[in-house]
């Protein structure tokens, strides 16, 4: 997911543009489109709804592209530390396009279609210079087919299966990534159980032509209301999933930023199919840093010019101040440790919560450490990700 802004100045719309702005959304520029933040019933209602029954989202600003042919799938995987090859036809799995510096280009999901047919989702605002470097490096090993004007709806929430079902029987018993075609109200759908909210929930590729009549057809089921952007960044920071352009970007290393879970171990050092793609070495170094033990970490930092390794951790702050992306970190002997890369007051606990990167040394879950707002301390503890529990369905 992304973070990027852009002017109200040729701004593209959505499909739903009209629709959102019958509804009475406070439209907003998001990657280079008008987007809804919220409804007339506000952000924290929308998100509670989510949490409770049903909420539609409007994410077609979104890139979706395919990769076609017999070599996609290797291919593909020459540009991510990610298990592509081995993927299940019929499955989906989150990757993660890198740079030569190991930085993070783009997180992405992706869905094995067929062995010669990998259907590709890409933020919004990093879409062009993704399809560009895909294209620069594998387009001559595959093809590689856009659909720049295709809807994606995203209904999310512990009802959205009792909906959907009820236009789409067999849906409920797809499981958590994966996903297949259905024809839902009329139109032709690919449909993934997945979403970016923590919660149950689908994503749906849709033409153009039909996304509005099928956003239609979804919110006049009661347990549906339309929830905007606002509601979708608390629900993800709930979830701890990151945020490209906040809380990952092209200078971050995926092992620092918590996502090794990404890399399969046939993927890394000592895997069967280890390196080979874009950012390799560092990314590999950073894994075997990973491994070592706290004391051979510190001898390490405190040989490099770096100083020391960085993590991304979860925060709660100790009293009710909310903590903003950017915001300094310390130590409580007043040494800067790092910054807040997303914060806000959790809808659910009540209480602020927030994602960042700290030195090493001070990510274990439980470390007291201090956020430093509008020249005040504010006191914050280190905690477990997610702050809410997921509820993916996994069968």
């Amino acid at each position: 997911m992304s973070s990027t802004d852009t002017s109200t100045e040729s701004l593209l719309k959505t499909p739903l543009y009209d629709l959102h702005v019958q509804l009475g959304a406070r439209m907003v520029p998001f990657a280079s489109y008008h987007m809804p933040v919220q409804y007339p019933t506000g952000l924290v209602a929308e998100h509670h709804h989510t949490r409770q029954q049903a909420g539609l989202f409007d994410v077609s600003h979104m890139g979706q592209l395919r990769l076609l042919g017999q070599d996609a799938a290797s291919a593909f995987e020459s540009l991510m530390p990610v298990d592509v090859i081995d993927l299940p036809v019929g499955k989906q799995r989150y990757g993660l396009l890198t740079n030569e510096a190991g930085g993070i280009i783009d997180d992405l999901m992706f869905f094995k279609v067929a062995e010669d047919d990998i259907f590709v989702i890409v933020n919004g605002a990093c879409k062009a210079n993704d399809i560009a470097h895909i294209q620069i490096h594998i387009g001559h090993r595959c093809k590689v087919e856009t659909f720049p004007t295709h809807g994606l709806l995203a209904l999310q929430g512990p009802a959205a299966v009792k909906v959907l079902s009820r236009f789409a029987p067999g849906v409920e018993k797809l499981v958590f990534m994966t996903g297949g075609r259905f024809t839902i109200a009329g139109a032709d759908c690919f449909v993934t159980r997945s979403g970016y909210t923590g919660e149950d929930g689908f994503e749906i590729s849709v033409s153009a032509d039909q996304t509005e009549m099928l956003a239609k057809a979804l919110l006049a089921e009661p347990e549906v209301k339309p929830i905007g952007l606002g509601a979708r960044n608390s629900l993800r920071l709930e979830a701890g999933l990151c945020l490209y352009g906040q809380d990952i970007d092209t200078t971050t290393n995926p092992v620092e930023a918590g996502l090794g879970w990404a890399m399969q171990k046939i993927r890394r050092a000592e895997g069967a199919r280890a390196g080979g793609y874009i950012g390799a070495k560092n990314i590999i170094a950073a894994q075997a840093i990973n491994t070592l033990s706290t004391g051979q970490k510190d001898h390490i930092n405190s040989a490099s010019s770096s100083n020391s390794q960085r993590k991304r951790v979860g925060l709660v702050a100790i009293d009710r101040v909310p903590v903003r992306e950017h915001t300094e970190l310390q130590d409580t002997n007043g040494n800067r440790i790092g910054e807040v890369t997303s914060g806000l007051l959790s809808p659910t606990l009540d209480k602020p919560i927030a994602m960042g990167y700290v030195n090493a040394a001070f990510a274990t879950v439980g470390t007291r450490i201090n956020a430093i707002v509008r020249g005040k301390v504010v006191a914050m503890e280190v905690a477990a990700m997610p702050f809410v529990p997921t509820r993916y369905f996994r069968g």
